[in-house]
């Protein structure tokens, strides 16, 4: 027995961090996997005959052991992984793999999920346990259950080359992210930059025994230099560098990589007899097909393309105007776009950012959440972190009932993948007559404190936390029976509303009042800001559209038809950006050998998700505009139909239940200032 594979002795049922070893996960691997090949041999090879309860519900708590291990692992192996776990994962992920083709190509089984399914209208069952039996049933048919043997043979091998290639992928762009320094040592080249991001750099420098200052890829860092840095050659060279990750010559090049992937992707949707590997994951999405994702985004390119063309002269002429910039570049977009919004709107991120404290931001998530949903967070400093900067919190209800546990990992560091993202370490779930709670963790890349200031956020980092702390309400507030329906488990064009929702919040004035105050007078942030930051929400929003979309369409081009003639990843590219480039090419980057929403996260013909929230947020959020932001009725009726219910109905039968009506797009245009 090992420590992973025991009941946990914590309180909470926890995971006990501190007694984990690096040794321990590969035979806690093998020992779930081999308790789960025999809970499945049981439930295959039983001689009741198959039924919801004994072949379907079975199924759903099947392998629990094995998924809180995995939680464990590959959520560190995310944010505080070393090279030791990076060599563990490379065998265990052909094992997973090779694990779940066991179970979705084991016939036995799947005759026993087949007879259930085909007699589910005499069954009388929930509505719940009947998207569990449909979920089963197409999983079994979606990952090769009906194919010939030999078929199932090759989906195999397809299945354990991408598992592993995938974490490679992952793994060479946090591998390029490490390797780049931008090293200055002549203080003029700091003109520009705010006091803490240069006070940061410095002590980065300090601790690699350097002298000067020290600026990396990490966001942090990265951001903030290619927005003020005065000096245009450095932007170029730090923007150059973030270009071409994962795309030089060298042992991280992700070229092949990619290609293997979307080469192995297509030959796989063939072999399960769809047209593309996009239309295999759509057929799972509210969008359905790839021909209504393309026209989403084409619809919502033609809406934004001549704002974002009359923005992007604007930002030329204010160039040269101010500094004689002949030609705008990638290195300069950030720059001018925050020159021109601080002289149009009278703000910059270093006016707003004294009054976003890092810890006040968090409280002010929280104390949202309280007003709407009757949450209390209650900082617990006995739940084990895996990492000193962790923060660990029980959250409760008005009854003093545990509702989750929640952790918050919210600084850069060497062994944490950059950006910022949800996950949990167990799922919520009924069974025994005890509603098992989520424990549920939100991952980001902040400025870390110095010497003399806390962690101050720009505005963009104050939206990115209560994001992130949407997916984990959706987490959290989870109430389903089964695990594999719970929280987050829904449609992935589905799964951005709880948190982009969220971030609306930060632009009212009524909840910026909980929280936003100068850290050091307690000044409550003016209301002339609030406007300001309100007025300027839609600042170059033409812009960002046409960026977002772009990355959809790219992903919609590797993955919506036959790749295996594409040979230069760059040409590729360029190809599927030219409907919404505005800036040069630049010749030595490119962005998919980095993409990892794509190619190492879930996001495959599915990154289009983010816009097709925006539309279900804009929505729903005008809901609570008309109502009141903190409207007790209008949070309960999301709460009830969007946050608990995780994926136990159509999503569409979600929002009409909580908004009664369809969702417009017009709400999404008008929010961006795209339509009057």
């Amino acid at each position: 027995m090992s420590i992973l594979t025991e009941k946990f002795k914590t309180l909470h049922d926890t995971a006990p961090f501190s007694q984990i070893k690096n040794e321990d996960y590969l035979p806690a691997f093998e020992e779930a996997i081999q308790h789960s090949k025999q809970e499945i041999k049981d439930i295959a090879e039983a001689d009741t005959v198959p039924d919801f309860e004994n072949t379907i519900a079975a199924l759903a708590f099947s392998g629990m052991t094995l998924d809180r291990i995995s939680s464990i692992f590959f959520n560190l192996h995310s944010a505080e992984t070393n090279e030791e776990l990076d060599k563990i994962a490379q065998k265990v992920a052909p094992q997973l793999s090779e694990l779940a083709n066991d179970i979705n190509l084991n016939l036995t089984l799947f005759a026993r999920v087949k007879a259930v399914y085909e007699q589910k209208s005499q069954l009388k069952l929930s509505e719940e346990q009947q998207r569990l039996l449909d979920k089963t049933y197409k999983g079994f048919v979606r990952n090769g259950a009906l194919l010939e043997d030999q078929s199932k043979e090759r989906l195999r091998k397809i299945d354990a080359e991408l598992a592993v290639i995938k974490l490679k992928f992952g793994e060479n762009v946090l591998a390029e992210t490490n390797a780049y320094q931008l090293h200055i040592k002549h203080e003029e080249d700091l003109a520009g930059l705010p006091e803490g991001a240069i006070e940061a750099a410095r002590g980065l420098a300090e601790s690699l025994e350097q002298p000067g200052w020290i600026f990396t890829l990490d966001y942090p860092s990265y951001i903030p230099f290619v927005t003020y840095a005065d000096n245009r050659e450095l932007r170029k060279e730090i923007t150059l560098a973030a270009g071409r990750k994962a795309f030089q010559d060298n042992e991280y090049n992700n070229s092949a990589h990619v290609l293997a992937i979307v080469k192995l992707r297509f030959e796989r949707a063939q072999l399960l007899g769809y047209e593309t590997h996009a239309h295999f994951v759509l057929e799972e999405r509210m969008a359905k097909q790839p021909e209504n994702v393309t026209h989403f985004l084409n619809d919502l390119l033609s809406k934004a393309k001549p704002a974002a063309e009359d923005e992007f002269q604007e930002l030329r002429d204010f160039a040269k105007k101010r500094d004689g910039i002949e030609h705008l570049e990638k290195w300069d977009g950030a720059y001018y776009g925050e020159k021109l919004k601080q002289e149009r709107f009278s703000l910059d991120d270093e006016q707003l950012k004294p009054y976003f404290e890092l810890d006040r931001v968090l409280n002010g998530a929280f104390r949202v959440a309280e007003k709407l949903f009757g949450l209390q967070f209650i900082a617990e400093d006995t739940i084990e972190k895996y990492h000193p900067d962790v923060q660990t919190f029980k959250v409760e209800n008005t009854d003093g009932e545990l509702i989750a546990i929640f952790y918050a990992d919210f600084f850069p560091r060497k062994g944490k993948r950059n950006g910022a993202w949800m996950t949990s370490f167990k799922s919520q779930y009924r069974k025994d007559g005890t509603n098992e709670r989520p424990h549920v963790s939100i991952v980001c890349n902040f400025t870390k404190p110095t010497s003399s200031k806390p962690s101050l956020l720009t505005f963009n980092e104050v939206t990115t936390l209560f994001h992130e702390f949407g997916h984990a309400l959706h987490g959290m507030l989870a109430n389903t029976t089964y695990p594999n329906l719970s929280g987050t488990s829904v449609f992935w064009d589905f799964v951005e509303l709880p948190s982009q929702i969220m971030e609306n919040w930060c632009y009212e004035e009524e909840a910026l009042a909980l929280f936003a105050k100068h850290y050091q007078t307690e000044e409550l942030i003016p209301m002339e800001l609030v406007d300001r930051i309100k007025a300027s929400a839609s600042f170059l929003e033409g812009m960002a559209t046409l960026r977002q979309l772009s990355f959809g369409l790219l992903d919609m081009s590797w993955h919506g038809q036959d790749p295996s003639a594409v040979t230069s990843i760059k040409t590729f590219e360029n190809t599927a950006f030219a409907s919404t480039q505005l800036y040069p090419d630049v010749a030595e980057n490119a962005m998919s050998p980095s993409f990892s929403h794509i190619f190492n996260g879930g996001y495959s013909s599915g990154y289009y998700s983010y816009k097709w929230a925006e539309v279900l947020d804009a929505d729903a959020f005008a809901y609570f505009k008309e109502k009141g932001i903190f409207d007790k009725t209008v949070a309960k009726k999301f709460q009830e139909h969007i946050l608990s219910k995780g994926g136990t109905s159509h999503p569409m039968d979600l929002y009409l239940a909580f908004r009664g009506k369809e969702p417009q797009v017009d709400a999404l245009l008008i929010r961006a200032g795209l339509l009057k």
